[in-house]
């Protein structure tokens, strides 16, 4: 059972996880891997808009995505963008990613190589990992603009269509755990966090939503 307490503390981790930025128009459109779609759903969204004259998707594959993008999430990404109407001469593709420190990196490498000059990426992720994407480029990617952007849906809806509550829960403290643990290992830069957010946190570790929840030292990006 999900109590009252619970979903109102998970919606002030979903408002703290959204950055709350507008879309403007910017160098490159990356687009984070994931098990979700509609990551690259808004990425052409906002590449029909005129937000950015190129896509970037970067991503392998992981335990929750090895049955459902058995190409690689970056490969099946770009497949969903030119089925939209994107050319494929406008979407890139990076398909070594494991992690989101990864995903940065290794982007940033495939645009110096294409000879891409980048002052601003529109950066494309799930809801809730907009601030952990944001502080992540913002550390690996110095003095480039940085914009986060998702599918503007609600928790009920995000919740909906993922379909298992709990879950979309455990994420929202896993990404949470991870906001607060990185930038004391170089992987992103520090986001202030307010005191409310940090008890919705502790009350929702408190009540078992912890199945995302980093446990060991060394941790990966």
């Amino acid at each position: 059972m999900i109590s009252t307490q619970n979903w109102a503390d998970a919606r002030r981790a979903w408002d703290y996880h959204q950055m709350g930025h507008s879309p403007r128009p910017c160098s490159v459109a990356i687009g984070l891997g994931s098990h979700d779609l509609g990551v690259a759903d808004r990425a052409v969204d906002l590449y029909k808009r005129g937000m950015a004259p190129l896509l970037l998707f970067t991503g392998a594959t992981s335990p929750t995505t090895r049955e459902r993008m058995p190409r690689g999430e970056a490969v099946h990404y770009r497949e969903r963008a030119v089925e939209l109407g994107v050319p494929s001469s406008d979407v890139l593709v990076e398909p070594r990613a494991r992690n989101t420190g990864e995903n940065i990196r290794f982007s940033r490498e495939l645009l110096e190589e294409a000879g891409v000059e980048v002052s601003s990426v529109l950066l494309i992720s799930k809801p809730y990992e907009e601030r952990r994407a944001y502080a992540t480029a913002r550390k690996l990617w110095p003095g480039v603009e940085v914009v986060s952007a998702s599918s503007p849906m609600t928790l009920d809806e995000y919740v909906n269509s993922i379909g298992d509550a709990r879950l979309v829960i455990d994420m929202l403290v896993g990404a949470l755990q991870r906001l607060m643990i990185y930038p004391e290992q170089g992987f992103m830069i520090s986001q202030p966090l307010p005191a409310d957010v940090i008890e919705a946190y502790e009350r929702l570790c408190q009540a078992g939503f912890t199945s995302r929840l980093l446990t060991t030292d060394m941790p990966s990006a």
